[in-house]
């Protein structure tokens, strides 16, 4: 059985539409103007046990909604769900035991309390005993080297000791599921680096299904294998993340390096001339042209060198984006 199924999963919202000024405001006691808000709108989609996915979209498009649905926090308006072979809005504890949610930005620990008080009142929730509770602790706080910051007050960790401490906390019941919205947002480098090999390792070893929310590419390329592209709340692509290539980029980028007294008289003949500079020529080759340019530059300049490379992920994805 998938770990989530689901199929035409919708959810609007009705918002009030206030008219301007006192007179519209006094107008609205007595008749108001709704609107209906479609943050989702019929998505469908299976994820099996242990899959890691990226789930994509421009700020609105309806992702954390989603993931709402998904953990339970939102009733759909439409459609149906189960994640874990249960309905999530149901909110059993059956459920409830078994998948875990991190908003990046929302806390979940306790502002003023050492970590660690919260981690311990998480443990008492969910019923784990000492013994667990400090042997997970000590484990996860191992990989993400916090260890030593469990007993500092939530308030004066740095942001990315704070999200690693809400990693531990997220994980602290060892969800079979794990729901995650933006969790290396605000995070520098480095931070984001061990959110990826820790996050990537428990997937690996524990069988944990993810879904993460990012806009930031590179946790997407190297966490996951697949990703569903959803705009305007429809779901707009749903495969391997090497698929959007082949599919959405008919086109490679070639940078030639040559003699700056042998540039070419019309370099478009070649390609699409993206960058143009003594010595050096960037240009967009249709990907079945790629061959027959790249020949007939080495046939016709003094090549120094020259270099072929897939177009960056991330402008196929701000591309699709935009024109969705």
């Amino acid at each position: 059985m998938p770990a989530i199924e689901v199929q035409g999963l919708s959810k609007s919202f009705r918002t009030y539409k206030k008219e301007p000024g006192l007179s519209g405001a006094f107008r609205g006691l007595f008749s108001r103007k709704y609107e209906a808000v479609h943050a989702v709108k019929d998505v469908g989609f299976t994820i099996e046990e242990g899959e890691f996915v990226g789930f994509l979209g421009p700020n609105g498009a309806g992702k954390t909604t989603t993931l709402k649905m998904l953990s339970g926090l939102l009733h759909p308006t439409a459609g149906s769900a189960r994640v874990l072979g249960c309905v999530p809005w149901e909110r059993r504890d059956e459920y409830r035991r078994q998948f875990a949610l991190l908003l990046g930005q929302k806390n979940q620990l306790w502002w003023d309390l050492p970590a660690y008080d919260s981690l311990e009142l998480n443990a008492r929730i969910y019923g784990l005993t000492q013994e667990q509770f400090r042997k997970t602790v000590d484990e996860l706080s191992a990989m993400l080297s916090v260890g030593d910051k469990l007993s500092t007050a939530v308030r004066e960790l740095s942001l990315g000791e704070r999200m690693k401490c809400e990693l531990i906390a997220a994980l602290l019941h060892q969800p079979k599921v794990l729901f995650l919205d933006e969790p290396t947002i605000g995070l520098d480098v480095v931070s984001q680096r061990v959110v990826r090999d820790f996050l990537r390792e428990h997937n690996r070893t524990r069988r944990t299904t993810i879904v993460l929310t990012s806009h930031y590419m590179a946790d997407i390329q190297e966490l996951c294998e697949r990703v569903i592209i959803i705009d305007h709340g429809s779901l707009f692509f749903d495969g391997r993340l090497a698929d959007v290539l082949d599919r959405f980029a008919d086109f490679k980028l070639v940078t030639v390096s040559f003699l700056p007294a042998a540039a070419p008289a019309d370099a478009s003949r070649y390609g699409e001339v993206v960058e143009s500079s003594p010595g050096t020529l960037r240009l967009k080759v249709k990907r079945d042209r790629v061959i027959p340019a790249c020949k007939a530059l080495l046939d016709e300049l003094p090549i120094l060198d020259i270099d072929i490379q897939e177009v960056p992920i991330e402008d196929i994805i701000r591309q699709l984006f935009q024109r969705t």
